[in-house]
């Protein structure tokens, strides 16, 4: 038997305030969290950030996405730099297998990610505007 999941949006800070006011009041958690209509698991939640900051750490829920996704290492972006100056024709997917090749075959950035890398140094050349690529027909 599958069962579905009920969607719950996210707590208001109102309801999270009413919440750790009746538990105080109280003392009882089942009553505090009928009356501020929430789960049992979103008192527990909250409730180390509470003890932690009061009614202050209740306001807005803390992002708990990366704030860095996919980023390599600052010693990697100078590494490729360095290559890039040292050999100004070598195009992204070389310095990255030299990267490797250096790095026991093990890669250490991917060929977009050294593209931009040196996008963002100012070394990569921008693509000239009315110009098209060849393509080759069969």
């Amino acid at each position: 038997m599958k069962t579905e999941r009920v969607y719950s949006p996210p707590t208001t800070q109102q309801q999270r305030r009413q919440l750790f006011e009746t538990w105080k009041k109280t003392g009882n958690v089942s009553q505090a969290c009928l009356k501020a209509r929430v789960s049992r698991q979103t008192f527990y939640n909250w409730k180390p950030r509470f003890e932690k900051e009061g009614y202050e750490g209740l306001k807005e829920p803390r992002s708990h996405a990366r704030k860095d996704p996919g980023r390599i290492g600052i010693e990697v972006e100078e590494k490729i730099i360095k290559i890039r100056r040292e050999n100004p024709k070598w195009g992204k997917r070389r310095i990255a297998d030299e990267l490797a090749k250096a790095n026991g075959w093990v890669p250490l950035a991917s060929a977009k990610t050294v593209k931009r890398v040196l996008k963002d140094a100012g070394l990569w050349p921008e693509a000239e505007e009315g110009v098209k690529k060849k393509v080759f027909s069969q």
